[in-house]
């Protein structure tokens, strides 16, 4: 049910978000979701790939600081209120969204949103009760 999600931190100044891409693209590493947030010396890039430790190993041997963290991928239907459901069914069990990002395979359909909560294994349990979809690891690398 969890994703594995790698963070690298990076200098904030041109350039080091392409030399991410580059050494990932050389290494065949294919990015499935992202999610970039920065402040004013630094950012963290959030992304999902689709072969995680080879993308931790080449990052590092580029002179990346790489973590590995696990998300949940949440299954949405691709309409107003879907991303409400959730998080009203999180509030309702006071679990609290660290972050998230989200992406769209094709209008219409459903949307994946990638979480990181505060307790994760009782989230995992909440949604499941709650009837709410989450992705196997596999399903999500293979998008």
């Amino acid at each position: 049910m969890k994703v594995e999600q790698i963070s690298i931190f990076l200098e904030n100044k041109s350039g080091r978000l392409a030399e991410v891409a580059s050494v990932l693209a050389e290494a065949g590493v294919n990015i499935r979701a992202l999610s970039l947030a920065d402040t004013t010396d630094f950012g963290i890039l959030r992304l999902i790939v689709n072969d995680t430790e080879k993308a931790k190993k080449v990052l590092k041997d580029s002179g990346f600081t790489v973590g590995k963290t696990e998300v949940i991928a949440v299954e949405v239907s691709d309409r107003p209120g879907g991303l409400a459901h959730i998080l009203n069914v999180m509030k309702d069990e006071s679990i609290n969204v660290e972050y998230m990002y989200a992406f769209v395979q094709k209008s219409g359909g459903n949307a994946i949103i990638i979480f990181r909560f505060d307790e994760l294994e009782k989230a995992i349990d909440i949604l499941q009760e709650a009837g709410i979809r989450i992705l196997k690891g596999e399903e999500v690398y293979a998008l």
